[in-house]
C-alpha cells in the first residue's frame, strides 16, 4: 500500500497527540513489507505519518518541491527533516527551485502521483494560500486517488 500525506502545520499539542495516534493506526493496518509512506517531510503531519511509517518499519520515500525547500522550514524542523530524508529509501524532485507555493502544489501533486490513497490531516476549510492542504485534497479527487481525511473532531486551527 502506497499511502501520501498532506495535512496543516502549526496545530495544538493536544491535537497533535490526537493526529499522532490516528496516523499510528492507519500505518498499523498495513503490513510492514507491504507499506510505501510518502511524504514531504514538513513539520506536522508529514513528519509524524513519516516517522510512524519508519517505526512501523515501512518504506519512505521524501518529495522535496524545491531546492530552497529545507531552509523555509523552521529551524527547529531542520534536524527532524534532515533525519527523515536520510532514512528514505527514495527522493522525488521537482526542477523547481524556490520554495513557494508553485513549488508546494508540484510536490503535492507528485506525492499524489505515487500514492494509491491520500491521507490528509484536513480541516475541511479552503486552503490558506495556493499548494495548501485543501489544493493536494482537491488534486487528488480530480485524478481519482482516494483520500483518508483525519481531523479529530471539535478541532480548529489557530
Amino acid at each position: 500500500m502506497r499511502l501520501g500525506i498532506t495535512g496543516h502545520r502549526g496545530l495544538s499539542p493536544e491535537i497533535e497527540t490526537q493526529i499522532r495516534a490516528e496516523l499510528a493506526k492507519l500505518v498499523a493496518d498495513c503490513k510492514p513489507e507491504d507499506l510505501v509512506g510518502i511524504s514531504c517531510v514538513a513539520d506536522g503531519p508529514d513528519a509524524w505519518f513519516a516517522q510512524a511509517v519508519l517505526a512501523h518499519r515501512g518504506r519512505l520515500e521524501v518529495v522535496i518541491p524545491a531546492a530552497e525547500y529545507r531552509a523555509s522550514l523552521p529551524d527547529w524542523h531542520r534536524a527532524v527533516y534532515d533525519e527523515l530524508t536520510a532514512r528514505a529509501a527514495d527522493a522525488h524532485h521537482t526542477a523547481m527551485r524556490e520554495s513557494n507555493s508553485q513549488a508546494h502544489q508540484a510536490g503535492n501533486e507528485i506525492v499524489v502521483g505515487l500514492a494509491d490513497r491520500l491521507i490528509a490531516v484536513w480541516d475541511g476549510q479552503p486552503a490558506r494560500g495556493y499548494g495548501g492542504t485543501a489544493d493536494a485534497v482537491a488534486y487528488a479527487r480530480r485524478v481519482g486517488v482516494p483520500v483518508r481525511i483525519v481531523w479529530p473532531e471539535g478541532a480548529t486551527r489557530d
